[in-house]
């Protein structure tokens, strides 16, 4: 999950498995796979690296042990 922000202030937390496409348009719109767009304060760059974050932190999560 991704904690981004709105243009207004107010911090939204969003799925990062679910987004399609982030452009600069002049503001940063992120596109979900479900059609919604958000438009956020961030750059495009810095959404880009809480993904790559975000993906890093869950392929180097440690495998639960099953007993």
């Amino acid at each position: 999950m991704l904690r981004l922000t709105r243009l207004n202030g107010s911090e939204l937390v969003v799925n990062a498995e679910i987004i399609e496409l982030v452009e600069a348009s002049p503001d940063t719109v992120v596109t979900l796979t479900t059609g919604r767009k958000l438009v956020v304060s961030e750059p495009v760059d810095e959404v880009v690296r809480r993904v790559i974050e975000y993906r890093r932190a869950l392929r180097h999560r440690p495998k639960e042990e099953t007993g």
